[in-house]
């Protein structure tokens, strides 16, 4: 059997040593929280009536009582979990059984017998674009034996072969056979009882509030009482990050153990290759989604996801010229990190997996390699998979309130649109990727030298390089600030192969902000010189200067772009104490204090209603929206009330304001490329 084949790692053992010690620690540390409140009730209650009993009357009686219920109230805090119900939800699953999919079983019941584990107790399909284990955690299943179950992603089944998702879930049976997935549940529970502690206190602050509000003798014990509870959730945030970080630890190891269970079932490249595939399935499912939620005023439905999500991955691993074996995309490692140029690596201790690149560098050094060349799409392991996937489509937007008429698009109706809205939203293949994480850089229009370009030498991949090392190097020096600044808790990282201390940022930070300069130049030359280019190629052909009053209005646009943002950003932020608890005086103050920014805000809508080039941006709703709020001066909060439904006139507003504003950008940016690159294909023609 393979789980005794398949020895765990050195490291392994000693994280799951470590998490065991951690569990135990919270354990004895509770419990000594539990007699020190048992030990203080006692104590209140006894001087509660002993105090009564020196000297009776009203006032001693309050102070007893008073006194009494500090312990008692500590002690109900640190026991109330007992008393919280979890529940799971399973709403987005269904069951499937043997009978059902008999395929899909005998295979599950061939990885159950060679990695040498025991059956799912159930098994489910969902919708998403993942296979996992997950069980019934309750108190009890910190002592019991407990039955895990498999679930599986349509999404997934949907973009992987038969032998990838045998390698898949023979990775989550790895996980079946690992002893310390009970450690998991021990933590699940250590969590349950400090999250309950530390954010699930509504009742007990009514509680201790309604005793507070009987006697303002009882308002003093109870903010004694808050003051030791204060304490104790220090000490359990503590002892959370002691548990979970040692825990986080183990789970990558128990990746890496089930990784390799997986190879040894199936070989390294299967599960490798569904690794590195995982992320543009997800990007597919998730964009279907984002379409059916941009038309959801069409009533746009969709018949079937899955046939959607398959057509989007072959639409993008087209676009990003991808390879295909058996009718799938290959992708690969430096395909993945084409476009990412960063050098810092940061340890993400809170990680619960490994990284891909760490999973796929251990897959390879394994060298397990079997035949798999008779691979077939893993729908054939279903009796009816289009019936499923229509089943669970139909299932995601039973949710959906349409009104009016549904239109239900097909596979070529959903890909003919599809494909239409993501040409007119991108930029000419000729900018070779060059424009479409970066904007045109600001400079003097008439201070350009002539020069003699190629547009292939413009938009160069060494030229589109710079850019994603500009990004690159803008997000490490901000990663580093953080660093020093104590923002990201660490004691060291590396750069560049180098590895680094919290005292060497500062020097660090010089050198680098040194480089994103020299780039930045680099870049601000490219900028000029495809300017020089364009504006030469429009002068051949005639004398007019369309070029540069396009990149006069888009430079103008953008330098007030920032202005206008700030306003909102401010006003969000001004508005935040809404969502928390706050005295009535106060909310009315930071109304008062709101108004200066709504007053800029109005100005910069009424500015934008008036613009005419905005008129295709300007839909009937997105005017109405604000319209109606630069109507009249909204009340917020009268009385001891928040008007909810002005507040949603304001929130309404504020959307839609950066809504335009983005759409204008953009607009003004593509407007901007695609007469620039129109001079291009101008001069092939006259050519």
């Amino acid at each position: 059997m393979l789980k005794d084949q398949v020895q765990v790692s050195e490291t392994f053992k000693k994280q799951a040593s470590k998490s065991i010690v951690s569990i135990a620690l919270f354990v004895i540390v509770y419990l000594f929280l539990i007699v020190l409140a048992v030990g203080l009730t006692a104590l209140c209650v006894t001087g509660g009536f002993m105090l009564i009993a020196v000297r009776p009357g009203l006032l001693t009686i309050l102070l007893g009582l008073g006194l009494a219920s500090v312990g008692l109230m500590v002690l109900i805090f640190l026991l109330k979990f007992i008393f919280k119900s979890h529940k799971v939800d399973r709403s987005h699953l269904v069951r499937i059984t043997a009978k059902q999919e008999p395929k899909l079983f005998e295979v599950l019941q061939e990885i159950v017998t060679e990695v040498g584990t025991t059956f799912p107790k159930k098994v489910y399909l969902s919708s998403d674009v993942n296979a996992s284990v997950f069980y019934d955690s309750s108190f009890w299943s910190m002592f019991l034996p407990i039955r895990k179950n498999l679930q599986i992603g349509l999404g997934l089944v949907n973009t992987v072969t038969e032998t990838e998702l045998k390698a898949i879930l023979a990775h989550e049976f790895g996980h079946f056979s690992q002893r310390t997935m009970k450690v998991g549940s021990y933590v699940f529970n250590v969590n349950q009882v400090i999250y309950n502690m530390l954010y699930e206190n509504e009742s007990f602050d009514r509680m201790i509030q309604t005793w507070a509000e009987i006697s303002n003798y009882f308002s003093i014990f109870v903010l004694i009482a808050v003051k030791i509870v204060n304490g104790i959730q220090w000490v359990l945030q503590k002892m959370y990050t002691f548990v979970n970080l040692n825990y986080m630890a183990l789970s990558r190891e128990m990746e890496f153990h089930a990784d390799e269970i997986a190879a040894h079932v199936c070989g390294g490249e299967p599960l490798q290759n569904s690794l590195m595939r995982m992320s543009l399935a997800e990007h597919a499912y998730t964009e279907v989604f984002n379409y059916y939620e941009r038309h959801f005023k069409d009533n746009f439905k969709s018949q079937n996801i899955y046939q959607e999500q398959r057509a989007l991955v072959h639409f993008y691993a087209k676009e990003s010229q991808l390879s295909f074996v058996k009718n799938l995309p290959q992708v690969h490692l430096s395909d993945m990190n084409k476009y990412n140029k960063s050098k810092l690596v940061i340890k993400d201790q809170w990680a619960s997996h490994p990284s891909l690149e760490e999973r796929v560098e251990r897959l390879q050094h394994l060298g397990i390699q079997y035949d798999n060349a008779l691979d077939r799409d893993a729908e054939v392991l279903f009796v009816d998979i289009e019936k499923t996937q229509k089943e669970l489509t139909k299932r995601i937007f039973e949710t959906v309130a349409y009104q009016g008429s549904v239109k239900v698009l097909d596979l070529n109706e959903f890909k003919t649109s599809f494909e239409k809205e993501f040409l007119e939203s991108s930029f000419d293949k000729r900018y070779n990727g060059y424009y479409d994480d970066k904007n045109p850089t600001a400079f003097d229009l008439d201070d350009i030298s002539k020069r003699q370009e190629v547009i292939e030498d413009l938009f160069s991949q060494d030229n589109c390089n710079l850019v994603y090392h500009f990004i690159g190097l803008s997000n490490d020096l901000e990663g580093i600030r953080q660093i020093s600044l104590g923002g990201i808790d660490i004691k060291s990282f590396d750069y560049d192969g180098i590895k680094y201390t919290k005292k060497d940022c500062e020097s660090l930070i010089v050198i680098l902000s040194q480089e994103l300069e020299d780039l930045k130049t680099k870049i601000e030359q490219i900028d000029k010189n495809v300017y020089s280019y364009f504006r030469s190629l429009e002068a051949e052909d005639n004398s007019s200067s369309v070029l540069k009053e396009k990149y006069t209005r888009y430079f103008e646009f953008d330098k007030s772009l920032e202005a206008k943002e700030d306003i909102y950003n401010r006003l969000s932020e001004a508005v935040q104490f809404i969502n928390y608890t706050t005295p009535f005086e106060e909310i009315e103050s930071n109304f008062r204090g709101i108004k200066p920014l709504e007053k800029i805000l109005k100005a910069n809508i009424e500015e934008l209603l008036a613009d005419e080039s905005l008129k295709g941006i300007l839909t009937e709703e997105v005017k109405t929206d604000l319209e109606k709020y630069i109507s009249k001066n909204w009340i917020y909060f009268i009385g001891e009330q928040y008007r909810d439904d002005h507040l949603q006139i304001l929130f309404t507003a504020m959307h839609q304001y950066m809504y335009v504003l983005s759409r204008a950008f953009f607009t003004l940016k593509q407007d901007l490329l695609t007469y620039q690159i129109g001079l291009e294909k101008d001069k092939v023609v006259n050519a």
